[in-house]
């Protein structure tokens, strides 16, 4: 027989699931009370006909995706190859994937500032630098979640059978580890995506027009449409998420039933 959940554990489930709903529905109720002594989407409306919105949305997605593709291309063989060759590296790896949590963001915004605004090198103005910034914040996200995916995947033994048919290097890692670690790199995907969505101090101090600088700017002097935002941000990021999970099931679907023939 199966053990059911006990009185206790029902509670924890029930003061979790409090502490995390009840905040997100008090914002949406006072969302709702842009007019006087009436409840309606007026704050939504007054959010959707701003195209500041579309506009500052559009580039953190952007920048999101483009941060979530250059992470992966640079850690996912990093830390494959950590795994197959150097494993005393990861200890070291580990160690810089911490960082961004001891240096706060100003601090990391003022020394790629001083350091890329003077020749020879010039990078201030360039998306590269916003996309290598961002890259730094979201690492322990990334790193983790591909350290988790490569921990449950026999590398040795899967990169062993890929060079017996005669794989290069390129293909085993894309072709062989990248599908059988799918799922941590959407988790992956997920949070970076989420981070780089709100995130404030290098897109303000770097004056690049991204959405948490513009969530800013709106709760300067309105205090009715910045809650409506929050509740939108949530719910495309939880839209988009669950995009990305239907996608990466329906790619797991197709790779089981390629391999039952």
């Amino acid at each position: 027989m199966k053990k059911r959940p006990s009185l206790v554990a029902w509670l924890f489930i029930v003061l979790g699931t409090s502490y995390f709903l009840l905040p997100l529905i008090a914002t949406f109720l006072f969302s709702l009370r842009a007019k006087k002594d009436t409840l309606g989407f007026t704050a939504y409306q007054r959010v959707f006909a701003d195209s500041s919105f579309y506009a500052t949305f559009r580039f953190s997605a952007l920048m999101a995706l483009l941060t979530i593709i250059a992470s992966m291309l640079l850690l996912v063989p990093t830390v494959y190859w950590a795994y197959l060759r150097h494993p005393r590296l990861h200890r070291l790896i580990e160690l810089v994937s911490l960082m961004p949590f001891v240096i706060p963001p100003i601090v990391l915004v003022f020394g790629l500032i001083k350091s890329y605004s003077r020749p020879p090198v010039i990078l201030v103005q360039s998306r590269g630098l916003l996309i290598a910034g961002y890259m730094v914040l979201t690492l322990p996200y990334m790193y983790r979640a591909i350290d988790a995916g490569l921990r449950a995947t026999n590398v040795k033994t899967l990169t062993e059978a890929a060079q017996s048919l005669g794989a290069g290097w390129p293909r085993i890692i894309w072709q062989v580890i990248v599908p059988n670690i799918r799922g941590a790199l959407v988790n992956g995907a997920f949070l970076t995506f989420a981070t780089v969505l709100g995130e404030l101090t290098l897109a303000q101090y770097l004056a690049w027009p991204a959405f948490g600088p513009y969530l800013a700017r709106i709760s300067q002097n309105k205090a009715y449409e910045p809650a409506a935002l929050t509740i939108i941000s949530f719910a495309l990021t939880w839209v988009i998420f669950g995009i990305v999970l239907l996608v990466n099931s329906k790619d797991q679907q197709q790779t089981q039933f390629g391999g039952t023939h």
